[in-house]
């Protein structure tokens, strides 16, 4: 167990869970602070640490706008399906449209891990199938493991050593040094 589980507030049933965030449409940096803004009102849900923030070239067979992703982990009582029903909701108040795999978007929010679980159903793969081929995620995620609470964190030992062991190219990737309202907020 983490240190963190023991503050007050924090249920001993909830669960981790790791977040990828990104977006490459609109006001960018304006759009990731509202999109925590939603995540931090989700019930039973807590903010425990935020990755750096990078701008990522578009990975698509169209032209797009650069993304700027990152990586969050939260404490969580909801269960892994009402989470990621959550999730599609707040895309959906920020203006993300499905019209093509891999498009533009606003707000992009996908469920990376949630602890240790493994799930495979039709509407969520638990952990994501393709987190571990992709630099904007792999990149975020290494960082976001250092941070306090998640770096002395026993629970994530095992996703540290597997992150560690990819050899992921950085073209296309650079470290956001815009704006991130985000991060002047108390975690």
């Amino acid at each position: 167990m983490c240190a963190h589980t023991a503050r007050a507030g924090v249920s001993p049933a909830s669960k981790q869970v790791i977040l990828a965030l990104g977006g490459n449409l609109g006001d960018r940096p304006s759009i990731l602070h509202q999109t925590l803004s939603y995540i931090r009102k989700l019930p039973g849900t807590e903010l425990l640490a935020i990755s750096d923030t990078y701008e990522t070239s578009a990975v698509s067979l169209i032209s797009q706008p650069d993304y700027l992703n990152l990586c969050l982990a939260i404490q969580t009582k909801l269960a892994p399906q009402k989470l990621l029903s959550d999730c599609l909701a707040i895309e959906s108040k920020l203006g993300r449209i499905r019209n093509e795999r891999n498009g533009p978007r606003t707000c992009d929010i996908d469920l990376l891990f949630f602890g240790k679980l493994t799930l495979q159903e039709s509407t969520l793969t638990l952990p994501h199938p393709r987190w571990a081929s992709r630099g904007f995620v792999v990149f975020p995620l290494r960082n976001l493991l250092q941070r306090e609470p998640l770096a002395n964190c026993l629970e994530w030992d095992w996703l540290r050593a597997e992150v560690a062991q990819i050899a992921l190219s950085a073209d296309g990737l650079r470290l956001w040094t815009g704006p991130t309202p985000w991060m002047t907020q108390k975690i």
